[in-house]
């Protein structure tokens, strides 16, 4: 079974049809983006070992059991805080493996790095389902959060190289459409977490383990499956009636030539380019993290028709709004996937630059409009404003890869994606950092809770004003910068394209992709996306009713 990944297996032939490849990158980012929703196991996980005794409530560590003791204790439930380092580590393992494999990948083929994403991840599940039998969370840390991690950055890049080398013509909407799955697979395996839990729970077991284990194998199928999809065109090929730009200065910011690498490091461009994406995520994940609180804190009672403000609230009340606030959360992750591939696509009629541009500067009106309209008590206003600004938050993700292919070439474009991504592991510590620390200043010196967040809005609104003039800084890049032919031939070569084209010039098939084929290529990535937005939509109306 081996010899089928390697990467001369995946040579596509005259007539295989292109819009194949994007259900197949679907397909991975769909199932690793299952990370963005593995908070829905924190609450359960909590009172895992005091129901598995029988006990309504978790068994309580000792108030002096830290980080490490938590790590080893059978004897007493995890801290939600704890848990939430799975959650840190998935995203710093991502970066590291991204930046560390990215290279790897490229020579080896999507294929190889699609299956070594479905082995890690998967496999990294059901090690930690052991590691909840066995109430062991390094178990945990370890599978899912460093072993599923490394799955995360492998699975994430590795269509991106293949994509724009199949869609010369539209590098942004085709990278936007396979990271648009990363932040659907969420929307669909939170719900699909939730009624696996529910399916399993017993009076002594919170279903979290049997949930992993059957999440996982099916994952599996499903990752291997788009990653046996993966096909890779010949070295010569380009899309039927498109003809390439003839010269660079048709448009300066797109290159035909392309970059190694190992040089990327020392380019100013690179830099520029890794600023964008860590103020403009930096900037989003922030927002994040706090949009649900400042959505309850700051209009309170009137969510559910109450004049009080949040302290004066009962509980009751607070869980009413608790859910109110949870719809809030859902009608953004529809806002953050939508984004992801309208803006990148956008990007193919304006522009990289200009797109990011206009992403920066909509994105710091719309900052700076929430305490205004948090202040005037305009709901539509306030939801209207973090919704376009998730938008924005997935559409700098989607566009970044185009980006990089055009400034960089497409010879190396997921090695060179897989070292940018460093940006988003630091802003994924940024972001949270600045607006917990400027919460909680604000209110150790006596604002209203409602006020609490005006200042980071204006905060989050620099980091865009950071990202905006980043991106208006860069220019093409420098000549020094390119591979030589020779170089570049012998990238080819290590990359194994000769062998590739000699492959089917030698076997002289053709490939014929029936409509079918492709239709049913795309119900098998669409109804499981379908069904994620209908349960999304479904919690989001609570915030209207």
């Amino acid at each position: 079974m081996f010899h089928l990944l390697e990467k001369e297996r995946t040579i596509a032939g005259p007539g295989f049809n292109r819009w194949l490849v994007p259900p197949a990158a679907l397909a991975i980012h769909l199932c690793i983006g299952m990370a963005y929703g593995f908070s829905v196991f924190w609450l359960p996980l909590s009172k895992a070992l005091g129901v598995s005794k029988g006990l309504t409530e978790a068994i309580k560590c000792a108030p002096n059991a830290g980080f490490i003791t938590q790590l080893f204790t059978r004897s007493c439930d995890w801290e939600i805080s704890t848990l939430g380092w799975m959650y840190i580590l998935f995203f710093v393992f991502l970066g590291g493996a991204a930046a560390m494999w990215g290279g790897w990948l490229e020579r080896a083929g999507p294929r190889k790095a699609g299956a070594v994403s479905a082995i890690c991840w998967c496999g990294g599940m059901l090690f930690s389902a052991l590691g909840i039998h066995l109430h062991q969370f390094w178990m945990m840390i370890l599978g899912a959060g460093v072993i599923g991690g490394i799955g995360l950055g492998l699975g994430y890049i590795s269509p991106v190289s293949t994509l724009i080398k199949w869609f010369p013509d539209r590098r942004g909407m085709a990278t936007g459409m396979a990271i648009m799955g990363f932040g659907g697979g969420a929307m669909i395996g939170s719900p699909l977490a939730a009624n696996l839990m529910k399916y399993f729970a017993t009076p002594t077991s919170v279903g979290v383990a049997q949930t992993f284990v059957v999440m996982a194998l099916g994952y599996f199928v499903y990752m291997m499956a788009g990653a046996f999809g993966y096909r890779i065109p010949a070295s010569d090929w380009i899309p039927p009636g498109w003809t390439p730009p003839v010269a660079q200065t048709n448009n300066a910011m797109i290159t035909k030539r392309s970059v190694n690498v190992k040089k990327v490091w020392g380019i100013p461009q690179f830099w520029l380019v890794w600023m964008v994406l860590c103020m403009n995520v930096s900037a989003g994940i922030g927002l994040i993290g706090m949009a649900s609180p400042m959505l309850q804190e700051v209009f309170a009672g009137s969510l559910i028709g109450v004049q009080k403000t949040f302290t004066e609230l009962d509980k009751a009340q607070l869980t009413a709004i608790a859910g109110v606030a949870a719809g809030f959360t859902a009608l953004l992750s529809l806002f953050n996937i939508g984004g992801r591939f309208f803006w990148a696509s956008l990007s193919d009629v304006l522009g990289r630059k200009l797109t990011y541009a206009l992403l920066f500067v909509l994105g710091g009106l719309m900052y700076c409009s929430v305490p205004s309209s948090a202040q005037s008590g305009s709901l539509a206003l306030f939801v209207g404003a973090f919704c376009i600004i998730l938008s924005i938050y997935g559409g700098g993700f989607a566009t970044v890869p185009a980006y990089l292919a055009d400034l960089f070439g497409s010879q190396m474009v997921g090695a060179i994606h897989g070292r940018l991504l460093t940006a988003w592991a630091t802003a994924g510590i940024l972001g949270p950092v600045v607006v917990n620390y400027m919460r909680d200043y604000q209110l150790s010196i006596g604002l209203p809770r409602a006020q609490v967040y005006n200042q980071t809005m204006y905060i989050l609104t620099g980091m865009l004003l950071v990202g905006l003039i980043c991106n208006l800084m860069i220019r093409p890049v420098a000549d020094q910068w390119f591979m030589t032919d020779a170089e570049l031939a012998e990238e080819k070569r290590l990359a194994h394209e000769k062998v590739l084209d000699s492959v089917i010039k030698e076997s002289g098939s053709h490939e014929h992709t029936s409509i079918a084929t492709i239709i049913l290529a795309w119900m098998a990535v669409g109804i499981p996306l379908a069904w994620g937005a209908y349960k999304t939509f479904q919690s989001a109306l609570q915030l209207f009713v």
